[in-house]
This record gives structure tokens, sequence and C-alpha cells, in this order.
């Protein structure tokens, strides 16, 4: 049984208000018989929905057979306590299914830590609530059987302490994980122009990420199929190429304990040069998850200063309107391109697997007019025993001239000046001044 409390700012969609819960909720194995849903100007304290309409939800659970209720909002461990006492019903809140998940999702070691470090600060502070047995044993005056208090006060204790202990030692290894990413990530981008694929889950960028790239990625029409960023590089042509990374989808109202957890795989993300927004605008809802997008985003680098602590630089945005060709009219499209006229209509799919292709040699022919940036004549000295920096100028310049002196090469190239600056970043010694006559 699926249920919500509708309060003046709620955010959801309109138009399919249960439609994101019930893919959830199904991706977590359950079958869906029922909905409940209640208008309120504010949640009951006790109960979060009115007591009448959870007696009322009772009874529809056991005309319908339903063993779970999954309410599409954070609980806290007493409303939960009481509605499973009201209705006898096991009861989820929108957290713990996210969490449940991604647990079933996670593969690899790093997302397997970041689980277990959200589900224990899911869990932390419901421990009280988790050991309510205790007072059953001890009675309500706290004076029950002798020996009952003492042992009870104590195991729960303990169990914070082997929860606390647990979770300190889960955020200093994914700690350490976190500051090789970064590292990783650093050297990475003084090297490569990088790209990330961000979105809402299930909008296609898994299936985009193989079209555009040797692939790899578990692709697959359901909700957080994917929990680890792949990067790859992608080809664009004119001998231009670029890291394309493939990250975790956001959804809406995502726990923040479970953002704080997958910091390490956003990462990729947070450092890119540029991040490619995809919005299945096939979907109802388009609007609502480009927001939730949008604001995770701009969440997580303000919540990210760079290493320094000042403000990290936040990313370049390009907007892919993807499933275009399941619109019945482009009606919908056609907004969309009015409100960001940037923005690429695409199909992930190329005509080689069945789809369109549409927009796919645009949206090359836009990320590497960015890789390389506009394009100057340049006079570019770098000394002989830079060979590594003089094999990458040779490779990404349309070289007219080059003259040996004594211990340095001097290179007349048509090169972008994005390109250039790369260059420089990785070989301090170079030195670059503009062409003074027309290239032949």
């Amino acid at each position: 049984m699926l249920a919500a409390v509708r309060l003046p700012r709620s955010n959801y969609d309109r138009s399919d208000p249960f439609g994101e819960l019930k893919a959830l909720a199904e991706q977590a194995g359950a079958i869906v018989v029922g909905v409940v849903e209640q208008f309120r100007d504010a949640p009951e304290a006790g109960t979060f929905m009115g007591t009448g309409k959870v007696q009322e939800m009772k009874g529809l659970c056991e005309r319908l057979e339903a063993r779970t209720i999954i309410f599409d909002h954070d609980l806290s461990p007493k409303q939960i306590a009481k509605i499973e006492e009201i209705t006898e019903r096991k009861v989820v809140d929108r957290s713990e299914l996210i969490l449940d998940i991604f647990a079933s999702r996670a593969t690899s070691h790093e997302a397997k830590l970041q689980v277990e470090l959200a589900q224990l600060e899911y869990t932390f502070p419901r421990l009280r609530a988790m050991w309510s047995h205790l007072e059953r044993i001890t009675g309500s005056g706290g004076i029950g059987g002798i020996g009952t208090r003492g042992p009870g006060e104590m195991q729960l204790e303990i169990d914070r302490r082997l929860v606390a202990n647990k979770r300190v030692a889960l955020q200093r290894e994914l700690r350490e994980i976190q500051a090789r990413k970064r590292r990783e990530v650093r050297q990475r981008n003084a090297e490569n122009f990088t790209v990330g694929l961000v979105g809402y889950t299930n909008a296609g960028k898994s299936t985009l990420f193989n079209t555009l790239t040797a692939g790899g990625a578990y692709a697959d029409d359901r909700v957080f199929a994917t929990l680890i960023t792949r990067t790859r590089e992608w080809d664009l042509g004119s001998g231009v190429k670029a890291l394309l990374s493939d990250t975790v989808g956001f959804v809406r109202d995502l726990p923040h304990h479970l953002i704080a957890s997958f910091r390490a795989t956003l990462e990729e993300a947070m450092h890119a040069d540029l991040l490619l927004l995809v919005l299945d605008v096939s979907e109802p809802g388009a609007d609502l998850r480009h927001k939730t997008v949008c604001e995770t985003l701009d969440s997580l680098l303000a919540d990210r200063p760079d290493d320094d602590g000042t403000p990290r630089r936040a990313p370049e945005r390009l907007v892919l309107l993807t499933k275009v060709d399941r619109l019945r009219d482009n009606r919908e499209l056609l907004m969309w391109q009015q409100r960001d006229p940037e923005a690429i209509p695409l199909c992930a799919i190329d005509p080689g697997a069945g789809g369109s292709g549409q927009g796919l040699d645009e949206l090359r022919a836009r990320v590497r007019q960015r890789v390389a940036g506009p394009v100057g004549q340049w006079v570019i000295t770098l000394p002989l025993h830079e060979a590594r920096a003089i094999a990458a100028v040779e490779s990404q310049a349309r070289v007219a001239h080059r003259e040996y002196l004594d211990d340095a090469v001097e290179i007349t190239a048509e090169l972008g000046e994005r390109r250039l600056e790369r260059l420089r970043a990785s070989c301090p010694a170079m030195r670059a001044r503009k062409a003074e006559h027309p290239l032949g």
C-alpha cells in the first residue's frame, strides 16, 4: 500500500502523484495493490497522516491483503511505530525504501561501503525505537522486574556505541577513497577535457554513454540501474577526444545522508569541465525532474569547496532532451527548446542499434567546439627535453612550421585556446604568443 500526505508545498508530480513511488516500490520487489492520499495543511505529529485516515488505510490493507505500507515521506521512529501499531502492518518510509534499492544494486566495494554508511546514518537515531520492547519488559514506571532496566539500557548503549564506532570506521575508509579519487580526477582533468553525464534516474544516461563510447555501462529501464561511475574515452571526430563519465541518477527528495555517502561516486561530475544534463522529455514530470537535478547539483557544489577552501568552479551545463522519439507530437519539445535554446533534442540509440540517432552528430560537434575553444594562431616554444609536451602539441594542433633552436623547438600552429591552456598546465616550461602573420 502506498501512502502520501500532500502538504501545501509538497514537491510531487501532480499528473502522476504516485508514479515515482510505485516505480521505486516495484524495483524493491513490492507489488503495489493500492494507494492512500490525504491533503492536509500540516502533518499529524503522532502519525503524520490523520488517525482517521490511518484507520481507513488499515481497512483497505485488510481488504486488499497488503502486508506493507510505504510512505512517500521520511517518518520519525515514533511515527512508524504508531502507524504499525494501528495498522498491524510493516511501515517503510521513503529513505528506507531508497536505501533498500541501493543496497540491492551495490556491487563494487566502494558502493557497498557507501550504502552501509548511509544505512547506519539512517539507523542510528532510530535505535531507541528498535529497542521499544524493553519498555514493555520494564513497565511504564521504569520499576519493573529486578534486573530488567539495567541490562536493557546497557544493551541500548552498547548498540549505540557499536554503530557509532562502525560509522567512524566507514567514514574514515570513505574519506581515503574520496581523497584518492580527487587526486585521480585532478590528474585526469589536467590532461583531458572531461564531460559528465548527469540526470534523473532512468533518464537514459547509460544508454547514451554506451552509444557515445566503447560503453560497458549497465543500461536498463529501471531506477538506479547505475550506482558506480564509469569513465571512457569519447571520440568527438576530427582528432578531438574527451573523457565521458556516467554517474548515478538523482531522484526527488534523495535522502541527505545518501547524497553525503555517495559524494565519492559523484566526484567525477563535480570536477568535470562540462556537464550534460540528460532529461527524458517523454516523462510527464520532466519539469520537476529537471528542477530536482539542478537543485541537487547546486547543493553538491555548494557543499564541496576546493581543497584550498575557495568555492568550486561550477562546470558548464548543456541540456540534452532525450527520448524525443517517444513523443506523440513536438509541442513538449518546442516548449523546452523555447525555455533553453541551447538544449539539444536527441535519441540516445544510434541507427545501427535500431534508433534514429537524432542529435548525436550535433552533440559531438557542440562538445568538440567546447573542447578546443576559439581557434587561434600561436607560436609555441618548448625545451627539447620536454618530448612528451612536444608530441602533445604536434598531435593536437595544425602545425604550419617548426624551427629548432639551440635547446628548444619553436612550433607555429593553429590551436584552440582551451587546448593551449591544458598544454600549458601540463608543461609549465611552455611559452606561447600570438602568431604575427597568418598561417599558410
